[in-house]
């Protein structure tokens, strides 16, 4: 559940830039579709809504965004057991997030990582599935109740139970929220949004969603700075690979893939 009691505000914020509507299908809980609608103040309707309207979609399966004239299927959903491949122990060591968030002098049995730019959850799964606790910080009310969502599943499933079980999820201003962290964590996570390119049109048009409810970070030198702040053993920045350091900052070293990059600066010893 988020707590966050800026929501509703942030929430009427958005809806008036990007007019949201909670859609509720005939399967959907009567209950959670109004206690939902209040909480996110989006209007809440039973019958399909108008040719290309932006939705929260409720039905039997949980929750989704999407276009109304859109298949369900092809909606945006947040889904831990579509990753379950990667998290079988040989794949995830090689995981370039996993080999990038490495912390090398441990000084507890318990590693606490801070997803900062939680988005749908995939990156802050495969580090809890990596054995770190993780707070993931969203700022966006609609993508933190899909990733609200998608936790609330997995947590049925046997085989994520225990994963998402290291998942702590608030909703709200990462750079607040960083400054208010109690001691500091062993990792930083930082993934700003950026364009897709070579990308398949599937990932396009998540990342087009996406960005019709949430732009990418406006701000590079709080967040970094905030980052920073905090005082983690290790900051880690997703980059495109040709792209140029995050707020210019330059990393320590980087772990490089086909698409992406992640660039490691170490904080403190």
């Amino acid at each position: 559940m988020i707590k966050d009691s800026a929501v509703s505000s942030h929430c009427v914020q958005l809806s008036a830039a990007h007019p949201v509507l909670l859609w509720a299908d005939a399967g959907a809980p009567c209950l959670q579709a109004e206690t939902l609608a209040e909480r996110l103040q989006l209007p809440l309707i039973r019958g399909k809504p108008a040719h290309q309207t932006l939705v929260l979609f409720l039905d039997a399966d949980g929750l989704a965004l999407g276009l109304s004239d859109m298949p369900c299927r092809h909606m945006l959903r947040a889904d831990f057991s579509r990753i379950l491949p990667r998290i079988q122990p040989q794949r995830l060591k090689s995981e370039l997030l996993v080999r990038a968030a490495k912390i090398r002098k441990r000084r507890s049995t318990t590693l606490l990582a801070v997803d900062a730019t939680a988005g749908l959850g995939e990156d802050a799964f495969l580090l809890a599935a990596a054995g770190f606790e993780v707070l993931l910080f969203e700022y966006n009310p609609f993508i933190a109740v899909l990733l609200e969502d998608a936790l609330r599943k997995a947590q049925m499933l046997p085989e994520l139970a225990t994963i998402c079980a290291r998942m702590q999820l608030q909703c709200g201003d990462s750079i607040q929220l960083l400054q208010g962290l109690h001691s500091p964590p062993d990792l930083v996570y930082l993934d700003p949004m950026f364009p897709a390119r070579h990308k398949s049109a599937k990932v396009k048009k998540k990342l087009q969603l996406l960005q019709m409810v949430e732009q990418p970070c406006t701000d590079e030198i709080a967040l970094l700075q905030a980052a920073l702040a905090a005082q983690p053993q290790k900051l880690v920045i997703k980059r495109p690979l040709k792209g140029a350091p995050f707020a210019g900052l330059k990393p320590s070293y980087s772990i490089t893939g086909k698409a992406i990059r992640f660039d490691c600066l170490q904080v403190r010893s």
